[in-house]
């Protein structure tokens, strides 16, 4: 089995920062690309930004220059740094990792459960 699990959400002002978290665990074999994804109500599920396993990053113009995607392959772990924030920003935010599970071929996306973030004006 394998889970992410999320932290970090809340409610924020216009202009204040939050730090997403999102571990991976269980039987865990290796983790390619994570990302962060969020969805507002009523829209698609749309990427926010991705990282690969040797740390290359890669943003969605919305949150260029805001928003600084992270990780900890030691802790199986991706942050998501959200600064600058504003209303528009506001949307569950979801992480997503690429996983090899031990002693199984290949690997698939997991998702996490989501973590609620509402930025007000």
């Amino acid at each position: 089995q394998v889970q992410l699990v999320e932290s970090g959400g809340g409610l924020v002002q216009a202009g204040g920062s939050l730090r997403l978290s999102c571990a991976a665990s269980g039987s865990i074999g290796s983790i390619n690309a994570m990302a962060w994804y969020r969805q507002a109500p009523g829209k698609q599920r749309d990427l926010v930004a991705t990282i690969t396993s040797s740390g290359s990053t890669n943003y969605a113009d919305s949150v260029k220059g805001r928003f600084t995607i992270s990780r900890d392959n030691a802790k199986n772990t991706v942050y998501l740094q959200m600064n600058s924030l504003n209303p528009e920003d506001t949307a569950v935010y979801y992480c997503n990792a690429q996983i090899k599970r031990l002693y199984l071929i290949g690997s698939r996306d997991y998702w996490g459960q989501g973590t609620q973030v509402t930025v007000s004006s």
